[in-house]
């Protein structure tokens, strides 16, 4: 049974943002996704642990390239709970709507992260492993702008 671990990232930065789901040069249709930036140190400890820790590549010569972790945002099994925080109060956000995150402009984003141990032919030459890390809980507060904090688009309460 493969063994689930998880990381807990306050204020995260996120990258490559891509909960609709599109089509790319590095994402098959269908697939939600996003990456979340890493301070070089947690990104150290997590590559050690075996998470799938990718590095940025530098601006200018002699920058030292940025760690970010590939997170797959995943309904199949247990789905993760997404919350957006306006300041009309809480608004969960479901598979219909999490394709609308790619647009919002975000003030703030707290995740926990599940990783999923993974063996592909076990037993054989060619048997292959990894760690991938699936979206288990995102609280989220948006920027609003003046209409948006008017007309408010949250239920006027918290869940």
């Amino acid at each position: 049974m493969p063994k689930i671990e998880t990381a807990t990232i306050e204020d995260a930065e996120l990258i490559f943002l891509n909960f609709m789901g599109r089509e790319g040069t590095y994402n098959r249709a269908g697939v939600r996704n996003f990456c979340v930036l890493i301070d070089q140190d947690n990104a150290e400890a997590m590559a050690a642990n075996g998470w799938n820790i990718k590095y940025l590549r530098p601006k200018e010569e002699g920058d030292v390239p940025t760690p970010y972790l590939p997170v797959e945002v995943s309904y199949k099994n247990k789905p993760p709970r997404i919350t957006m925080i306006t300041s009309k109060g809480r608004v969960p956000i479901t598979e219909d709507l999490v394709g609308t995150l790619d647009a919002v402009d975000i003030a703030k984003v707290d995740i926990v992260v599940n990783a999923y141990d993974w063996t592909i032919r076990a037993g054989t030459p060619q048997e292959d492993s990894g760690r991938k890390a699936y979206l288990k809980t995102m609280f989220l507060t948006i920027n609003e702008d003046d209409l948006e904090r008017k007309y408010g688009i949250g239920e006027g309460k918290d869940e």
